[in-house]
């Protein structure tokens, strides 16, 4: 067992910096004050970092970490930390780690006895969720489908049940591709599609996945972000008895009543309303 404490000095520490999904406006204060710090910066692609640091009047070192090198550039990286070196890690967008690398490097690290911290900020999957109105209680996040239709089937199909919400990540060159594949194994539902986020062209595109495959591709630009409906199929049928029971435990437990229909109703997916006419 280890416990790390990430600012307390008997430890090395590498930074892990989100970087903007799409507006650079969203670039938080605390990221360019740790950057400026830094003797370092390890990034996904140095010519996307290098422009979104001279857009902030910064200039530092930059090496390459990317997918076909994060092994080695990772133990290249970990030298330099045990040297004395500050470092911080970018991707190009998003969070390292989440559909980008970065996961290679924060495992050496930890193994390593280096400390890792997180500078916070945008997150695609998570700005999509929160804006598509599908359940947000709890939801799967499988980021980027497999490019061989087989594989990508054979994903699907091993998740096709789950009741949390879905999210995926897919290229403008593959999307309606994808959403066909969605439709063909997961049923007709309920989905956002989202594309552009935090750009002057962000869209959401709301509907059923019958209805989406009707899209012209030619009006689909940039990232995308899919959200589709859980299997509701499979959830649990709760009768009132059992509602009122589960409320009940839950207020003798020392849950105000509000708290304990709000945290029943996400539970067994009966609306709110129901529950409190039933109490």
């Amino acid at each position: 067992m280890k416990r790390i404490k990430s600012f307390d000095h008997s430890h090395n520490l590498l930074y892990l910096i989100a970087t903007p999904i799409g507006n650079l406006g969203e670039f938080p204060a605390r990221a360019i004050e740790v950057i400026n710090e830094m003797d370092l910066i390890a990034a996904e692609d140095t010519r996307n970092t290098s422009d979104l640091l001279h857009k902030f009047n910064i200039k530092k070192p930059l090496v390459s970490l990317r997918e076909h090198n994060e092994v080695e550039a990772s133990l290249n990286i970990i030298k330099q930390i045990k040297d004395g070196k500050k470092v911080a890690y970018m991707s190009d967008a998003g969070y390292p780690g989440i559909s980008d690398p970065g996961y290679i490097l924060t495992k050496l690290c930890l193994e390593n006895d280096i400390a890792v911290s997180t500078i916070s900020g945008s997150s695609a999957f998570i700005n999509a969720l929160v804006r598509s109105g599908l359940d947000t209680s709890h939801f799967y996040f499988h980021g980027f489908l497999s490019a061989k239709e087989n594989e990508a089937k054979e994903e699907l199909e091993s998740i096709k049940n789950k009741s949390e919400t879905l999210i995926f990540y897919e290229s403008p060159h593959r999307i309606v591709k994808t959403l066909k594949l969605l439709l063909e194994v997961l049923g007709d539902r309920r989905i956002s599609l989202q594309r552009e986020l935090t750009k002057i062209n962000e869209e959401n595109i709301i509907g059923s996945l019958s209805e989406l495959v009707k899209l012209d591709e030619s009006t689909l630009k940039g990232e995308m972000v899919i959200i589709v409906e859980g299997n509701k199929a499979n959830q649990e049928n709760y009768n009132d008895e059992e509602i009122i029971k589960l409320v009940n435990e839950l207020v003798a437990k020392g849950l105000s009543k509000k708290d304990a229909i709000e945290f029943v109703s996400n539970v067994t997916k009966v609306r709110k309303n129901h529950i409190k006419d039933i109490i």
